[in-house]
């Protein structure tokens, strides 16, 4: 019998414990905080990864070994995306997710960063009667 984190009973069969990998996230005292963040193709890559390193570096609850990663991982449909990787202590991880997270929309609305979400253009088309 196990318990999770939101306080859910999971009874596990023998068998997956013995034939399956089991990830404990707890077991080390610091933990990688992963977050993808997009801005729009518009937006200062620069200036999108200054604002988001100060956060950080504003954070007192964020290490500073290992030290913080910020990089552009992937071009996006919508947008251009980073990796945001602080490492935390373990208690403080739900924390500065969540802190974090939205600390990051508030600065890069008050910084003009866009921040993208998916668009559809639909053309309808009527047939002549």
């Amino acid at each position: 019998v196990l318990a999770t984190p939101d306080n859910v009973k999971i009874m596990v069969p023998n068998g997956k414990l013995f034939g399956d990998v089991i990830k404990n996230v707890t077991a080390f005292d610091t933990r990688r905080v992963d977050l993808v963040i997009g801005i729009g193709y518009s937006s200062d890559i620069q200036k999108a990864w200054d604002v988001m390193m100060g956060l950080i570096k504003e954070d007192t609850r964020i290490l500073s070994d290992p030290a913080p990663q910020i990089a552009v991982s992937e071009l996006a449909d919508s947008s251009v995306n980073f990796v945001v990787r602080p490492w935390v202590k373990k208690e403080d991880y739900w924390g500065v997710k969540f802190d974090l997270t939205r600390k990051i929309k508030e600065a890069f609305d008050a910084n003009g960063i866009e921040i993208p979400f998916p668009q559809r253009s639909v053309h309808m088309i009527q047939e002549a009667a």
